[in-house]
Parts: C-alpha cells; sequence; structure tokens
C-alpha cells in the first residue's frame, strides 16, 4: 500500500479511535527533547522528537532544507511529519518550535493529545542556544538580525499563538527537567 494511502487511512482512525499524546511546544531551548526525553522514561511512553523524525525522512540537516528549498518548503514537509506523528498513541513528542505556526497542526494536536507549552525568558534561551552544539545545523536563523533580538522578536510573534495552541504552560526557567517532569504529572493526573 502507497505511503500516502496508509496516511490518510491513519488520519481517519484518529477520529473514531481516542487517541492520548503529550505535544511538547514552543520556542527553541525550551527544554522540549530534554523534557521529553524523561518524561518518556517516566511514563514509559516512547518519545518523538518532529524535528529529528523530519531530518531522517529528508536525509539531510534542517538547515540545508531552508538553505535550498525555504522556510515555506520546510513547513510544509514539518506538517506530513506532524500529521504522522499524532496517529501515534501514548507518545510523548517534541515539536519543532514553529509547528504551531500552521492551525491544521495545532487542531490535530489539540484533538489527539494535551498540548503543553513549555517557556523561557529570551535571556534563558539564547544561553542555552550558547552552550548547545546543534544549533548552528539544526536551528537556522529565523531573521537576520543578532540572537538576542532574533528570540525577542519572534517570541513577541509566536507567544500568543503558543498560548492559543496550549492546554498549559510551564515556566522552565528556574526549573529542573525533573520538577518539570513532576508538574506536567501532576497537572495531567498521571
Amino acid at each position: 500500500m502507497r505511503p500516502e494511502i496508509i496516511s490518510q487511512l491513519l488520519g481517519c482512525i484518529w477520529r473514531i479511535v481516542p487517541v492520548m499524546n503529550i505535544y511538547l511546544i514552543g520556542y527553541r531551548c525550551t527544554g522540549k527533547t530534554t523534557v521529553g526525553k524523561l518524561l518518556s522514561q517516566k511514563l514509559s511512553w516512547p518519545i518523538l522528537d518532529s524535528d529529528i523524525e523530519l531530518v531522517k525522512e529528508q536525509r539531510r540537516p534542517i538547515s540545508e532544507i531552508v538553505e535550498k528549498e525555504g522556510w515555506n518548503s520546510f513547513r510544509s514537509i514539518e506538517k506530513e511529519i506532524i500529521r504522522k506523528l499524532c496517529c501515534l498513541n501514548h507518545h510523548v513528542i517534541a515539536t519543532g518550535g514553529g509547528a504551531v505556526l500552521d492551525p491544521e497542526n495545532v487542531g490535530i494536536m489539540r484533538t489527539t493529545g494535551k498540548v503543553i507549552w513549555l517557556k523561557a525568558l529570551p535571556e534563558t534561551i539564547a544561553r542555552r542556544m550558547a552552550n548547545d552544539k546543534s544549533t548552528e545545523n539544526n536551528r537556522p536563523a529565523l531573521t537576520d538580525k543578532g540572537i538576542f533580538d532574533e528570540i525577542k522578536e519572534t517570541l513577541n510573534f509566536r507567544n500568543p499563538i503558543y498560548e492559543g495552541a496550549m492546554d498549559f504552560s510551564i515556566d522552565t526557567d528556574w526549573m529542573t527537567i525533573e520538577e518539570i517532569c513532576n508538574t506536567i504529572q501532576a497537572r495531567m493526573k498521571m
């Protein structure tokens, strides 16, 4: 059976069978992947990262996709990855920071699980990005501004979108990964 037919069938199934995933949304370096890994261990649920899945499927880094094909093409590919991941059940899914820019992504995530916004101050994000060796290859620039100005500008634009997409949020600035996971479990009564 062709992959697109399987995807369409799975898309129909999630409308019939209740699905429960945990989606971690938020800006770059707010802890989505790191929190997701520990949370998946605590829940005994698999963890998937939409950016990692996208890179595996495309067999090239995000920076190359954006450089050669542009952000619109990347977002289109990301949308298909999100759609596939939303067909799964009992998974922790760390999304790319811009996945919520597409209202259809938000709709399908809200229908198939709980959406948790991991937040951080611009200063915290900048510090984490500076310490993250994968930032350069996996996180292409979103604007032509410096890192801190880009973070502030992008958060000003995205924060209302994150807020509209979430079931609840957690400020990650002053919490350990363990505390964040415990808070998620308590809020979801798991």
